[in-house]
C-alpha cells in the first residue's frame, strides 16, 4: 500500500452510461449493477484519462492509501478480457476510448418529409447512439424494455431496405463475431438482458457460416439471463434477400 493518486467514482452522480469504460485504457472500470465501479486498485494508474469522458462529473482523482499500480497485472487483465494489449499500446490505440463519438445520444428518427434534398435518399430510422456492442453500456436508457435489433455488421450493406423494414421502431446494437471477442459478447449480452429486460430481440445475421456466432451468443445469453424474452433470428443472403426466419425457443 502507498499514498498515491487514484480515481474515485461518486455512485450518486453515476448514471451507468458506461462512457468511462472504453476511456480507461487499463480496463480498471466496469459497469456493475448499473454503476461504474473501480474493479481493482492495481489496474488504476491515477492519470485520469476517464475524467473528461464522464458526462455527470462522477469521476474525480483523490490521493489516498491504495495498492500500487501494477502494469503486469493490467496486461494480464486486458489479455483475459480479449483486448490483448499492454497499457502503452492501449493508450496509443484505444478501442473507442477517449472518443466523444461513444457518448450516449437520443436521436429522433426522421420521417420522409424531413429528409433533406429531393434525391432518392431514404431517411434514417436510427433512434440512438452509439450502436456498436463494444461501446453500448448495458444500462443505456434506449435499451430498457426495447424491441432490440442485434445486427451483424455486414447486414446493412447487403440489405437495401434495412432502415424501413428492420430498424424502424427498434433499438439496435451491431457487432461481428468474426472480428471481435465472442466471449466478451456473451458476457455483455447477458448483462444487457439482465439490466435492460428488452421486450423482444431480433437477430439479423448473414448467411455466411462465421455469422452464426452472433445468433448463438444471443441465444445463450437470453437463455441464461432472460429466458422468457421472445427471440427471432433472421438470415440475410449476400445479395440482400431474406432467406429464413426462426423463432428460437428457450433451451
Amino acid at each position: 500500500m502507498a499514498l498515491r493518486k487514484i480515481i474515485r467514482i461518486d455512485e450518486d452522480k453515476c448514471n451507468g452510461c458506461g462512457v468511462c469504460v472504453p476511456a480507461c485504457h487499463e480496463g480498471a472500470i466496469q459497469i456493475i449493477d448499473g454503476k461504474a465501479r473501480l474493479v481493482s486498485e492495481v489496474y488504476c494508474d491515477g492519470l485520469g484519462d476517464c475524467l473528461g469522458e464522464c458526462p455527470e462529473d462522477a469521476i474525480t482523482i483523490e490521493e489516498r492509501e491504495a495498492a500500487d499500480f501494477d502494469a503486469k497485472a493490467v496486461e494480464e487483465h486486458l489479455a483475459r478480457a480479449g483486448k490483448g494489449q499492454a497499457p502503452s499500446q492501449a493508450a496509443a490505440h484505444p478501442a473507442g476510448g477517449g472518443c466523444p463519438g461513444s457518448a450516449i445520444r437520443s436521436l429522433e428518427p426522421r420521417t420522409p418529409a424531413a429528409a433533406p434534398g429531393t434525391g432518392p435518399g431514404r431517411p434514417s430510422q436510427l433512434g440512438h447512439w452509439p450502436v456498436q456492442l463494444m461501446l453500448v453500456p448495458p444500462a443505456a436508457p434506449f435499451l430498457k424494455g426495447a424491441d432490440l435489433l442485434i445486427t451483424a455488421d455486414c447486414v446493412p450493406f447487403a440489405t437495401a431496405n434495412y432502415h424501413e423494414h428492420y430498424l424502424a421502431g427498434r433499438s439496435v446494437i451491431v457487432g461481428c463475431p468474426k472480428l471481435d471477442d465472442i466471449g466478451y459478447y456473451l458476457e455483455k449480452l447477458k448483462a444487457i438482458f439482465a439490466q435492460a429486460a428488452p421486450s423482444s430481440v431480433t437477430v439479423l445475421k448473414m448467411e455466411v457460416p462465421c455469422c452464426g456466432g452472433i445468433a448463438r451468443a444471443v441465444a445463450e445469453a437470453r437463455n441464461e439471463a432472460a429466458p422468457s424474452t421472445p427471440l427471432e433470428v433472421i438470415t440475410i443472403g449476400v445479395r440482400g434477400d431474406e432467406l429464413s426466419r426462426e423463432i428460437v425457443p428457450t433451451a
